[in-house]
């Protein structure tokens, strides 16, 4: 059994302490890390190292983006892939070389997109659509077993939204992006594992914003974040988990993490 976990952690130097906290109730084999916001050179490895996550590939920027991937079991770094065409770090890929060999598990950030769901008004909508049409091309060119998680900024489903009829003019939940999204999962085959297991349309979200002030209470979240894998993959996963309590955490990201368990 291997578990794989994805966060958006908002800032790892930050919330080193409630990721430690994460490891050390959950302990997943693999943790992968979006917006980490700081460069390799500064990442915490001490710290993971510590906690028996010795196993590192780190695509990092400063103060903004980077993308981290931390194990227990051994990997290899894979691949970096530059989807923003402009240089960020929103992508690192790693394959497992033991436990679950030949296993590719591909971290990503996807840009969020601005405010304005219109590419002529708004320069970061149409990198953001631009962004997943480079990773539909890579998609169909797919060639190993593939586990894709992360923060891809799109909630395609009515019962990924707080409200669907109020958000579907609102960036990360239009049909346009649904439609790109789409086209980005029919390129491989991908399986939504998060929806495998907690079937539409039972409420499933993973972020929920720093704005609301009891965000329990108020319950006005998204399903940001994502864990997809190629048919034969998908179907080796025994379960997930979202983990909504880290949100309340000591300064919580606004994302929580997803954890899936396979039978490798």
């Amino acid at each position: 059994m291997i578990s794989v976990a994805s966060w958006n952690i908002n800032s790892v130097r930050l919330r080193m302490p409630i990721v430690e906290r994460f490891l050390t109730e959950e302990a997943p084999d693999v943790l992968c890390l979006q917006e980490i916001k700081t460069v390799e050179e500064t990442f915490p490895f001490e710290a993971f190292n510590a906690l028996g996550y010795t196993h590192h590939a780190v695509h990092g920027q400063k103060g903004y983006y980077g993308v981290a991937t931390v194990s227990r079991i051994p990997l290899k770094e894979y691949s970096r892939h530059d989807w923003q065409d402009n240089g960020e770090a929103r992508h690192v890929g790693v394959e497992l070389t033991e436990q679950g060999k030949g296993t590719v598990i591909e971290n990503v950030y996807v840009p969020a997109g601005g405010d304005i769901p219109d590419r002529n008004e708004n320069v970061k909508f149409g990198q953001k659509l631009d962004f997943l049409a480079r990773m539909t091309d890579w998609a169909g060119k797919i060639d190993a077993p593939t586990l894709i998680v992360g923060d891809f900024n799109i909630a395609p489903l009515p019962s990924d939204v707080w409200g669907h009829k109020q958000l579907l003019k609102v960036v990360s939940h239009t049909p346009l992006e649904v439609e790109v999204l789409q086209k980005f999962k029919d390129a491989h085959g991908f399986v939504d594992i998060g929806r495998e297991h907690i079937r539409d349309p039972e409420r499933y979200f993973s972020w929920w914003s720093y704005r609301s002030k009891d965000w329990r209470v108020n319950d006005r979240g998204r399903r940001l974040d994502h864990m997809w894998a190629s048919p034969d993959l998908a179907a080796k996963s025994t379960g997930h988990r979202v983990l909504e309590d880290c949100r309340d955490w000591e300064k919580p990201s606004d994302h929580v993490p997803l954890i899936t368990e396979f039978d490798l």
